[in-house]
């Protein structure tokens, strides 16, 4: 007996009996699940490699991210640090240090 005829049976047991509290929930419940099972079904997630795809996906992403924030953290160090030699060279050159190279 497959989701839908629980669900059918439990509606039906609902009309004759008047829908009690157990029931009802019972009837709850069986909607949720198919609902759910429809909505893996739709995204793809319905197969058994799917919990796998699923974690590799994550690893993958932070993976990324973390290249990402690796990536903004060296631009910043390197523009940091040409503006510091451009400072320390306009410093140079405002000391007359350039007139001791030569």
């Amino acid at each position: 007996m497959n989701s839908d005829d629980v669900l059918a049976r439990l509606l039906a047991q609902a009309a004759d009996s008047g829908g009690d509290f157990v029931t009802l929930r019972a009837i709850v419940e069986e909607a949720s699940e198919i609902g759910a099972e429809r909505a893996l079904h739709r995204l793809g997630l319905a197969d058994p490699g799917a919990e796998a795809d699923q974690n590799e996906l994550r690893e993958l992403l932070a993976a990324w991210r973390d290249a990402k924030r690796s990536a903004w953290r060296a631009a910043i160090a390197w523009i940091a640090r040409g503006v510091f030699a451009l400072l320390l060279a306009g410093m140079a050159y405002r000391l007359g240090v350039t007139g001791l190279l030569k």
